[in-house]
């Protein structure tokens, strides 16, 4: 006997407004989260998270945040991949070739936006 397929839960927001809330929540606690943390808050996976940070960087700049990030670092030797632009957490050390790599870490920081005086 085949079992009847189930209709999904329905969403009122998208995936990026779910991870735009987890990151705001940042900004209160002043804690910091990683990509498994931030893929269980917005309910989407791991991959597609750093795609969105992408954007969320950009978009939450206009709303006076700034996306800060604790780099990847590695748990053998303790090198810190500072220059590392990418959000995805490395697959192995360059110093070591340890696989035993921290994932980077977020949060957003108000960002003290510039008055301009139109009265000049």
């Amino acid at each position: 006997m085949a079992r009847a397929p189930t209709k999904p839960a329905e969403r009122s927001s998208t995936s990026r407004e779910r991870l735009r809330e987890a990151l705001l929540a940042t900004v209160d606690t002043g804690a910091s989260v990683t990509l498994r943390e931030l893929s269980s808050a917005a309910g989407i996976s791991e991959k597609d998270i750093a795609q969105h940070l992408e954007h969320l960087a950009r978009s939450l700049k206009n709303e006076g945040f700034r996306l800060e990030v604790e780099p990847a670092s590695c748990i053998a030797c303790e090198h810190v991949f500072k220059d590392r632009r990418r959000y995805t957490t490395p697959g192995a050390c360059p110093a070591c070739r340890s696989e035993r790599v921290a994932p980077p870490s977020f949060w957003l920081r108000a960002q003290n936006r510039k008055k301009t005086d139109d009265a000049t």
